[in-house]
């Protein structure tokens, strides 16, 4: 069955109304440089140890985040110690909550923040009065069969009174891994996933009174990821389709599992996934209309519109008026490559 094509519209308000402006990801980019030399004079003067890796993960490092009126940013700055480096002056282990308490400390030496920076159960939490807040996740890293030719490095994570198992580096690789694999699929562009992603994150965050009531990034992110439907040059399309394949496999079960570890995004009867499967099914209902064949490009604009809550695509010239008073509009784009800005995501102070 045909769906009315807002190719054009749906590519405009991505690259206007959804995906991270230049600015805003330049700004964000100077606090967490910011923070990472607070955090590494906060150590010095504490005579502590400087952790081995400094990292960026999340969303920020997949480049799936987006536009939010609010400001409300969450850049995610993992670091990295050694064992030996978490010890206190008698040479015992650090309490994963004393690790956190340690870069939280680092972090408070500058006094000049109206809002000190905070241990909360899984990082340390810096707030910016614009709205923004850093989250640093403590890391341990462990080597697994030591003095063996197998060696390898385990990450564990300071959370609550426990170390667990995990290193969000791993779920960035395991996205971009995704994107590579859909580039060289013949006529499909990882980037339209990308697209996707964003959209429907737009999409679960619409409305503010959704903001704390739908599902996590993460878990959008894997059920765009398992469900994906690309359709070349038609992001409208591409979001329609995999958002059906969504709702299908929610309506059975809402689990979702991890992409990376042995654990789950969430489990059996999770409320916020419920809710995320609700909203997209009422959305469903109302983009029903695009496949009707005599479907007018204002009743798609308005279904569009109605699903984004905005009045973006109504607002948008008819493409068929292309007279002198036709208003043109520019169009965000981004590189074909995955372009990083962390010093390819593993690197000490020097980097």
């Amino acid at each position: 069955m045909s769906v009315f094509d807002c190719s054009s519209e749906m590519s405009k308000y991505h690259g206007e109304k959804v995906t991270l402006r230049d600015k805003d990801r330049k700004d964000m980019r100077e606090r967490r440089d910011n923070g990472r030399i607070r955090l590494k004079n906060g150590l010095n003067n504490n005579d502590h140890a400087q952790p081995k890796i400094v990292c960026s993960q999340g969303s920020y490092q997949m480049r799936t985040m987006i536009q939010d009126e609010d400001c409300d940013y969450d850049i995610d700055d993992g670091v990295y110690f050694l064992p030996n480096d978490l010890k206190n002056g008698d040479g015992v282990d650090l309490t994963p909550l004393q690790a956190r308490q340690r870069v939280c400390d680092a972090l408070s030496y500058d006094l000049r923040f109206a809002s000190p920076a905070e241990v909360h159960n899984n990082c340390v939490r810096q707030e910016y009065q614009a709205g923004y807040h850093i989250d640093m996740p403590v890391y341990r890293i462990q080597v697994q069969n030591e003095g063996m030719d197998n060696e390898k490095e385990i990450y564990e994570l300071a959370s609550g009174n426990m170390w667990q198992v995990s290193d969000a580096r791993a779920v960035t690789q395991w996205f971009r891994n995704a994107i590579s694999q859909l580039n060289g699929e013949d006529g499909v562009d990882g980037l339209q996933m990308r697209h996707v992603v964003r959209l429907t994150k737009a999409f679960a965050r619409s409305r503010k009174e959704w903001k704390n009531k739908t599902a996590s990034g993460i878990t959008l992110t894997r059920l765009v990821v398992d469900e994906f439907r690309p359709f070349k040059n038609r992001d409208d399309q591409a979001l329609l389709e995999t958002w059906k394949v969504i709702n299908s496999r929610l309506a059975t079960s809402t689990k979702v599992e991890h992409p990376v570890n042995a654990t789950e995004l969430a489990k059996e009867g999770d409320e916020k996934v419920t809710f995320f499967r609700n909203c997209m099914s009422d959305a469903l209902e109302i983009l029903a209309t695009l496949e009707k064949d005599d479907c007018t490009r204002n009743e798609a604009r308005d279904a569009w519109d109605s699903v984004f809550n905005t009045t973006y695509f109504g607002n948008l010239p008819d493409p068929r008026n292309s007279g002198s008073d036709a208003k043109t509009f520019f169009v965000a784009t981004e590189s074909k490559t995955d372009t990083r800005d962390d010093g390819n995501g593993r690197y000490g102070w020097g980097s």
